[in-house]
């Protein structure tokens, strides 16, 4: 239903749980979402398998630094900024109304000092420049059109390469056989680990009890620098 008093706008409610731990814990995010037909307006697949995944490394996540980058209504920005992390939300700069869904889903989770900025894939920007030191950056379905493959491998190399600890935490469908992230992981001096999703309890089509992932193929990876480039910023 509509909330806030904008229109068009529903609100989606995700609940995260491990019910393996005692006592059980459980982490309840409300997402809104813009009913028009623009991707960076609703929850994808990939994003729910990310915030769960952040979710279950709560621990780790307290007081890191954490950007995410083409946020979107930014499901796993704010269960980061709920798990006690600095959050910094990213979207295209030209695209003021997905800046607007991070601002309006930061609202609703009651999620204070959280900076929201504008940065365009492949753009080396004076924002992504003077970005403050980062642990973790995350991207959930960033992967999608693979004319923009190569400008987020830009910006992701340029971050890990400004901050040689980070990691790049992303979520992406294989959508075809016809392309490889992991080819331009190599081409950009990159190295990925492939986290399996039954290790975090992501194997199942309905995470946070909200009908999503469904029955999409999704691939869990956490990205560093390439050896050779470790130690040399």
């Amino acid at each position: 239903m509509a909330g806030g008093g904008e229109a068009n706008v529903a609100n989606r409610v995700f609940t995260f749980e491990e019910a393996d731990r005692s006592p059980e814990e459980s982490l309840t995010v409300s997402i809104p979402e813009v009913l028009e037909p623009q991707y960076g307006m609703y929850v994808w697949p990939c994003a729910v398998v990310l915030a769960q995944y952040l979710w279950t490394q709560r621990e780790q996540l307290r007081g890191r630094a954490v950007l995410e980058l083409g946020a979107g209504v930014a499901l796993p920005g704010v269960v980061a900024a709920r798990c006690g992390s600095k959050v910094i939300l990213s979207d295209l700069a030209e695209a003021p109304s997905c800046l607007e869904n991070c601002r309006r889903s930061c609202r609703a989770n009651g999620v204070q000092d959280v900076v929201v900025l504008g940065l365009t894939w492949g753009d080396l920007s004076p924002d992504l420049v003077l970005l403050p030191k980062l642990d973790i950056i995350l991207g959930s379905d960033v992967f999608y059109d693979p004319e923009d493959f190569e400008d987020v491998f830009f910006s992701v190399a340029f971050l890990l390469r400004k901050n040689p600890k980070a990691q790049f935490w992303t979520t992406y469908q294989e959508r075809s056989a016809d392309w490889s992230v992991e080819e331009l992981l190599r081409r950009w001096n990159l190295s990925c680990a492939n986290i399996p999703l039954d290790s975090f309890g992501a194997d199942k089509p309905d995470l946070a009890r909200s009908a999503l992932p469904g029955r999409h193929h999704i691939r869990m990876t956490v990205v560093t620098l390439g050896r050779a480039e470790e130690g040399t910023s």
